[in-house]
């Protein structure tokens, strides 16, 4: 038995191991297996994003006598200069209780509240000085996270302040072919409650889940596939292979002579 013999032996043995490592099946990786249960399915979710302690808002009030609204814009009547040096005035952090300091009017509790329902709260207030006032408050804070198994992991802010987990996805670059689209996690806080969610990306179903709608700083986590971790046990024990494996050929070459 040649030397040359035994290498190659061992050469395809590690071959196969690599192979058997790295194979991941079709079944493993296709999204929505039973899309054709979507049709005709309507939206029965009914998706608010809750203002939160810690959120960042901006609120403008408009009227068409502006002059009557001036004194809840502080906007309105500062230079361009101190626009320009100072980009958070007009807006309002959200306290640890739930509050905001607002002009003229005080403190208002707007924390769990949807942002329809912050903006009638405003409204009324307003109203009580400027009639016909309109409100408008965005979250310039919302984002959320993507970690993981994708090809651009990060945190993404969210102007619209509505985004499914699909779409948090396609920003993060879409989950690698390493990726477990099975087991997908949503790590989600509400009134300092840590929960989260599973969602399987084989099934349709995924958007009847109540996390399919990421509300802000959800944090999606994309676990690796069974292949990936199975080839970077393979990789880290590659040379502890080898080893073996030179060995193996050393005492055959020298039981062989």
């Amino acid at each position: 038995m040649s030397i040359n013999f035994l290498s190659r032996i061992t050469a395809l043995f590690l071959f196969l191991s690599l192979l058997c490592t790295s194979c991941i099946s079709k079944k493993e990786v296709l999204y929505f297996q039973d899309i054709e249960a979507l049709n005709n399915q309507s939206d029965n979710t009914n998706y608010n994003t809750i203002i939160r302690p810690d959120d960042l808002l901006s609120i403008t009030v408009s009227s068409q006598d502006p002059e009557s609204v001036a004194i809840f814009n502080p906007m309105a009547g500062a230079s361009n200069a101190l626009r320009t040096t100072n980009e958070r005035l007009g807006t309002y952090l959200v306290d640890s209780n739930g509050n905001i300091e607002f002009p003229f009017i005080g403190t208002l509790q707007i924390a769990n509240k949807t942002r329809v329902e912050a903006i009638a709260l405003l409204k009324g207030e307003v109203n009580k000085y400027a009639k016909e006032a309109v409100v408008d408050i965005r979250i310039l804070n919302f984002s959320i996270s993507v970690l993981g198994e994708v090809q651009r992991a990060g945190t993404f802010t969210i102007p619209n302040e509505r985004i499914t987990v699909l779409e948090a996805l396609g920003l993060a670059g879409d989950m690698t072919i390493f990726g477990e689209r099975k087991t997908v996690k949503i790590i989600r806080e509400e009134n300092g409650v840590k929960s989260y969610g599973e969602l399987d990306f084989t099934s349709i179903d995924v958007v009847n889940s109540p996390f399919y709608y990421l509300q802000q700083n959800d944090v999606v986590i994309v676990s690796p596939n069974k292949a990936q971790v199975q080839s970077g046990a393979f990789n880290r024990n590659s040379t502890i292979f080898i080893s073996i494996a030179g060995i193996i050929i050393s005492v055959l070459t020298i039981l062989t002579r």
